[in-house]
């Protein structure tokens, strides 16, 4: 009993982890599987939403919960929990090794600092400016909004766990910023300006994963997801629009 406990542990962990970075809800619910057929648990059922887990032995075990209260991106960690299930799986590490490298997993933070992030998201936005067909006028003040609009994103989030809010916060900041810059000859198109300047706030991983969870069959994980990543863009535009509107 005891073994499967810590079986169950270890599942739980690694899936709490990969749902909590962003990943995939077949892609957990296959990791966790793996790991408990590696030690030995047979007829594993598994079940996982963007806010829960749900893992038991057999059908008629005592099913284990757990809450899954904050998601972010952190492509990094799901990485790390890849690579210990397969050393499971290859039998290269037991089972309390893999629970201390899960916690160390759990623990760290991983992601870049929040300095070098806005920087990123800058320089970004500056490009997509230009891809997307803007002149090079508009490079500057897409690089300023950008970054600006990211770091509002980031402080906003901080204070309030509402993506809504942040990511209108921060479309409106810099729609602000784009229409400034344009009044005052710097830049030439608005439109790019802001096109550009969004880009980093635009939930193109969880688009892709609620597509690819749909196409999996999860179907309460895809549609989920797909409305909070429709709830995030609609975010984005309500906060420019609101700008235009003034």
């Amino acid at each position: 009993m005891m073994d499967r406990v810590l079986i169950a542990r270890v599942s739980m962990l690694a899936g709490k982890i990969m749902l909590e970075s962003g990943a995939e809800t077949y892609r957990v619910e296959d990791t966790m599987n793996r790991i408990a057929s590696a030690f030995g648990l047979e007829n594993v059922q598994s079940y996982a939403t963007p806010t829960g887990i749900h893992f038991s032995v057999d059908f008629a075990e005592v099913t284990n919960f757990i809450r899954i209260q904050n998601r972010a991106t952190d492509l990094h960690k799901i990485a790390e929990v890849n690579s210990i299930s397969r050393d499971i799986t290859s039998a290269k590490i037991s089972i309390n090794e893999a629970l201390v490298k899960l916690n160390d997993v759990d623990r760290a933070r991983l992601a870049f600092p929040f300095w070098m992030q806005i920087i990123a998201a800058a320089l970004a936005s500056g490009s997509f400016a230009i891809m997307f067909g803007g002149d090079w006028p508009d490079l500057f003040p897409a690089t300023i909004a950008g970054g600006v609009g990211y770091a509002a994103m980031l402080g906003a989030a901080a204070l309030v766990e509402v993506s809504f809010v942040a990511h209108f916060t921060a479309s409106f900041i810099l729609g602000i910023l784009a229409v400034l810059f344009i009044s005052n000859g710097f830049g030439a198109n608005v439109d790019k300006v802001i096109i550009g300047a969004v880009m980093p706030l635009v939930p193109g991983l969880h688009i892709t994963n609620a597509v690819r969870d749909l196409m999996a069959g999860h179907l309460v994980a895809g549609v989920s997801k797909g409305v909070e990543s429709v709830l995030t863009a609609f975010a984005i535009g309500a906060g420019v629009a609101v700008v235009f509107a003034f």
